[in-house]
C-alpha cells in the first residue's frame, strides 16, 4: 500500500466513526460509547474498540446499537481486521441497509484487498443512497486510483545539458 493511500485512508477512516452525520455519538447518553468514538477518532483503534464494545452491550435503543456497529466496522477497519470489520458492517446493514457508511468502509476494504468488482457494487450502493458524501467521493477516487490509475503526461528531463 503506497503511502499517499495509508494517508488518504487514515483521514477518509476518522470520517466514518458514525452511522449517520447527524448522529454524533459523543456525549453522556452512553459514556462508554462517547468514549470508544473518542478512542476511535484520536488512533487509539484497540482502546475505542474495546470500549465500543462495552457501549454496544449497554446500548439502548436502534440508534445507538447502529452507531456502535458502524464504529466497530470502522475500527476494526483501521487495525487491518477486514474480516471482523465486514461482519461488523454486515450486521449493521442487515438492521438497516439506508445507512451509507457501511457501505462506504466495505468498498475501502475490497479496494485494500483489491477486491475491486465487489468494491463497485458496494460503492453503487453507498452512492445510490449519498452521492454527495465526501468520504464517498474519496473511496470512489480510491477505487479509480486503483483500477484505472492515471499516467504522468509531463517528464521531466533533469539531466544536465552536455557541455
Amino acid at each position: 500500500m503506497t503511502m499517499r493511500l495509508v494517508t488518504i485512508a487514515a483521514i477518509f477512516l476518522a470520517s466514518t466513526c458514525w452511522a449517520d452525520e447527524r448522529r454524533i455519538v459523543i456525549g453522556s447518553v452512553n459514556p462508554d460509547l462517547s468514549a470508544g468514538a473518542r478512542a476511535l477518532l484520536g488512533g487509539r483503534n484497540e482502546e475505542g474498540i474495546r470500549l465500543t464494545i462495552k457501549g454496544l452491550k449497554a446500548a439502548n435503543g436502534k440508534n445507538q446499537e447502529e452507531m456502535a456497529l458502524s464504529n466497530l466496522c470502522a475500527g476494526y477497519t483501521n487495525l487491518g481486521d477486514f474480516e471482523t470489520a465486514l461482519g461488523y458492517c454486515d450486521d449493521l446493514l442487515q438492521r438497516n441497509n439506508k445507512l451509507w457508511r457501511p457501505y462506504n468502509t466495505k468498498a475501502l476494504i475490497y479496494i485494500y484487498t483489491k477486491q475491486y468488482e465487489k468494491a463497485e457494487q458496494e460503492l453503487i450502493k453507498g452512492e445510490a443512497i449519498n452521492p454527495n458524501a465526501r468520504s464517498m467521493k474519496i473511496a470512489r477516487a480510491l477505487y479509480l486510483d486503483a483500477t484505472n490509475p492515471v499516467a504522468p503526461e509531463i517528464v521531466i528531463d533533469d539531466s544536465s545539458p552536455e557541455s
